[in-house]
């Protein structure tokens, strides 16, 4: 039996550390509906400050992903965390609309090169038959978050202003950065915790998955992320990187699946909470308390997905039906007159099948690519792919304020993840991201 500490040591301490990176993100969409007695914000204003963050987002994807995969994800998360407390900070000191938006820039700025670098992380630490669960298990932070943040932050709100509560909850990650340092190693060679039974199949798992990859994950690939035959183009493995991932079919395809997905995501998320205001009318507690509740499904429904798609090798139906069930709760939830208790379900819906895909999803790049690959082509994927989370808000609040009904605006995000499902469906080939025999059959059962 091989020793499973990798899942007790590092698994925790990401998921906190992204936990607090998350609130500092969302903790803006239970605020913002409360800011408006310093300065009034149109919906177009609000979804504009929700949005903006990742304009900044897009900024350090490939630069942090690239510095965690060559010099050290742990050092490279550690300077992020610092920086991105500040700003979160910095949001509750601003004294006007164009000072907001500033500070949610920063704020999307620092924390944008945390994701790739902590899926670095994990590729070194969990071979493909553990990657969806190992990623899905870090992820379970976003719904995590907002299930704990929720109604922390509206009780904040009916005892101490919204500045305070963006200076408080602002302040926990340079806590964190410390636990952070001393817990986390960028491999096994370099733990000091683990056992040398676990640290041996670790090295011996992960490498022969390397050379079980397809030619072109490793080598020079044609435009179509085809094998040439003719070797690496360029003998500077950073520049055939970057080329590789640029170039790579299924890379292009999961920008265009990731940036619809988070388009209806964020547009969903970043509004839930107005939405359950005009629901229920009630306290900000009470909002926050309500809108923890589609995220206790979707915490189980994350794993339960990541499970099934590690058991199955099948990526591909792991990403594309949890987001027609998404659709059709977003469908339903608008285009009929429900009562407030079915609303509420069906926002259950769509929060789950909005999240059920994230441990698949991130597992497919480290499949189809090599190492000097797949670092550039996380931090494309997730830059690109998370300027949805501009236009999601955006649109909602813009549409809101032209049709005067925010029900157009969740039809929109509707069609957006339609994009997404469709795309993953027919875009993504089951013989290239789904498990197959380039995987050695030891590396699937540990």
């Amino acid at each position: 039996m091989i020793p499973r500490r990798r899942w007790t040591y590092v698994i925790p301490v990401a998921v906190v550390m992204y936990l607090l990176a998350y609130l500092d993100r969302t903790n803006v969409a239970v605020i913002l509906p409360y800011i408006g007695d310093d300065f009034p914000l149109s919906a177009g204003a609000k979804g504009l400050a929700s949005g903006i963050f990742f304009i900044g987002y897009l900024v350090l994807q490939i630069p942090a992903a690239v510095l965690a995969a060559k010099w050290s994800a742990r050092k490279t998360v550690l300077l992020l965390m610092i920086a991105w407390s500040v700003a979160a900070v910095l949001c509750g000191l601003v004294r006007n609309e164009t000072q907001l938006y500033l500070a949610r820039l920063l704020l999307g700025l620092f924390e944008g090169g945390v994701w790739p670098a902590v899926l670095i992380l994990l590729a070194s630490w969990f071979p493909q038959a553990e990657r969806a669960r190992a990623n899905a298990l870090w992820m379970t932070c976003l719904p995590i978050s907002a299930i704990l943040m929720s109604p922390l932050s509206g009780f904040m709100l009916d005892h101490m202003s919204w500045r305070w509560v963006f200076v408080l909850q602002g302040l926990p990650p340079l806590v964190w950065a410390v636990v952070w340092w001393f817990a986390v190693a960028d491999r096994p060679a370099r733990a000091r915790w683990i056992s040398a039974a676990e640290r041996e199949y670790l090295e011996t798992t992960l490498q022969a998955e390397e050379d079980a990859k397809p030619a072109f994950a490793k080598q020079g690939c044609d435009n179509r992320g085809f094998a040439s035959g003719r070797g690496p183009r360029h003998p500077d493995p950073r520049k055939a990187g970057s080329r590789q991932a640029l170039a790579h079919r299924q890379v292009l395809l999961l920008v265009g699946v990731y940036f619809f997905w988070i388009t209806g995501f964020y547009g969903f998320s970043l509004w839930l909470p107005s939405v359950v205001k005009t629901m229920t009318g009630g306290s900000a507690t009470a909002v926050g308390f309500l809108s923890a509740v589609p995220y206790v499904l979707a915490l189980a429904g994350m794993v339960a997905c990541a499970h099934w798609s590690d058991r199955t090798g099948n990526r591909r139906l792991a990403v594309t039906v949890p987001l027609l069930v998404a659709i059709g709760g977003l469908l339903l939830g608008n285009l009929v007159h429900w009562p407030a208790a079915v609303q509420l379900v069906l926002l259950c819906v769509v929060a789950t099948g909005v999240h059920m895909p994230y441990g698949p999803f991130w597992a497919i790049p480290s499949r189809v690519l090599g190492i000097e690959v797949v670092a550039v082509a996380m931090g494309l994927i997730n830059s690109l792919g998370n300027l949805g989370g501009f236009a999601g808000p955006y649109l909602v609040g813009w549409l809101t304020d032209v049709t005067g009904t925010a029900t157009t605006g969740f039809v929109a995000l509707a069609a957006f993840l339609a994009v997404a499902a469709g795309l993953a469906f027919f875009g993504l080939k089951p013989a290239v991201v789904e498990e197959s025999a380039h995987v050695p059959a030891a590396t699937r059962h540990p």
